[in-house]
């Protein structure tokens, strides 16, 4: 057997004519098959992994929002009030979600570059503002919410109070209407009591001059008389010392104030006193940097919100008179520099009641003659 072995590898060394076995022939024959058509090669469709999870994910989307779109069909056609209130919700979302993406963006600016807050340009500065009071709402549903089975609870709630418990992204349109003319009542109560503190006071002004004018000027809010601007920055000086200075303000009279900046009057003294001056600093930045900007710059919904914001009712007035009213307010405001000192918040707060007095009263006349 080794002996035939040799005798074949030989064979197969030089070429010899000895003819294999059948069984070899076989063999033989499945290897040049093999040579000849070379090893099994790719379909030139077969495509990369990434191409393969890119059109994956293209096809996952595509049919999501296919499916989508039916639901939001099914809920238009079968439950309308549902899907009015389903739309706004998720409309909601997505624009929290770009405020808070552009608030990150801000921030991330603010870091990079050692920027301070009142450095910042207008719009960038109320959006960050903003975006701080629409969190702090949103903490307090979601603290609400950490207990089992509270969630529920909290939709109901939400439902029943979205006033006080959602934003304005989660507002109707009529809801924003609504919801504005009534916060505006609430600081519009607060007036009356903040003015009759001002007559009870005005004896107690050491100078004669301010004193006079004080009186005439409260009895021109009284009698339905538009105060000037110069009449109200005269009286800048009463406010700096007693008996109208920040330090010597009683705790009504600043719950009263609190109320009228739509802020939260349910507070310890000293703490109602840190936020009203964090908050007259906070606007006071913003019409510095809105006074850079320029009112022209504006949008007509930006120029209804920072009047809003600093007493107007925008709501229900037009666009042209909204920008007078706010290059009034400007002019009080940038008036006031250097207004960093405690006893100059007071002046402010003052001020701002007062311009918004004007602008109620001469409200007021405008709907007492459609009235007639």
């Amino acid at each position: 057997m080794a002996l035939s072995r040799v005798c074949w590898a030989r064979a197969a060394l030089w070429g010899s004519a000895v003819t294999p076995g059948p069984h070899v022939t076989r063999k033989l024959q499945l290897v040049r098959c093999g040579l000849a058509w070379g090893a099994p090669r790719s379909s030139k469709l077969h495509l990369s992994p990434k191409a393969d999870v890119k059109s994956l994910i293209s096809y996952v989307v595509a049919k999501t929002k296919v499916i989508n779109g039916k639901y939001h069909r099914f809920l238009g056609r079968h439950f309308p009030r549902f899907y009015v209130m389903y739309t706004i919700f998720m409309k909601g979302l997505q624009m929290l979600w770009a405020d808070a993406k552009k608030a990150r963006r801000i921030k991330t600016n603010m870091w990079k570059h050692n920027i301070e807050f009142h450095q910042l340009p207008y719009r960038e500065m109320e959006h960050l503002r903003q975006f701080r009071r629409d969190v702090t709402k949103c903490l307090f549903l979601g603290i609400i919410s950490i207990p089992p089975f509270a969630n529920y609870l909290v939709f109901l709630l939400m439902y029943l109070f979205p006033r006080q418990l959602l934003i304005q992204h989660f507002w109707t349109p009529k809801q924003q209407i609504d919801f504005l003319d009534i916060y505006h009542a609430l600081r519009k109560r607060s007036h009356p009591e903040i003015l009759c503190y001002l007559e009870k006071v005005i004896p107690l002004v050491s100078d004669a001059g301010l004193r006079g004018h004080m009186t005439e000027l409260c009895t021109k809010i009284q009698h339905g008389t538009h105060p000037a601007v110069h009449d109200i920055l005269a009286l800048r000086e009463c406010f700096s010392n007693h008996p109208l200075g920040m330090k010597q303000l009683r705790a009504l009279q600043m719950k009263a104030l609190s109320r009228a900046m739509l802020l939260t009057p349910y507070l310890p003294s000293f703490l109602l006193r840190h936020r009203l001056k964090t908050h007259t600093i906070v606007i006071h930045q913003l019409d510095r940097a809105l006074a850079k900007l320029g009112i022209g710059q504006l949008t007509p919904q930006e120029v209804k919100s920072a009047c809003y914001l600093r007493g107007l009712n925008s709501t229900h007035i037009a666009e042209e008179r909204c920008r007078a009213w706010l290059g009034e307010w400007l002019q009080i405001s940038c008036s006031l520099k250097g207004e960093t000192h405690p006893c100059g918040y007071a002046t402010k707060i003052q001020s701002i009641f007062l311009l918004d007095s004007k602008i109620i009263l001469e409200l007021i006349i405008e709907y007492r003659g459609t009235l007639i």
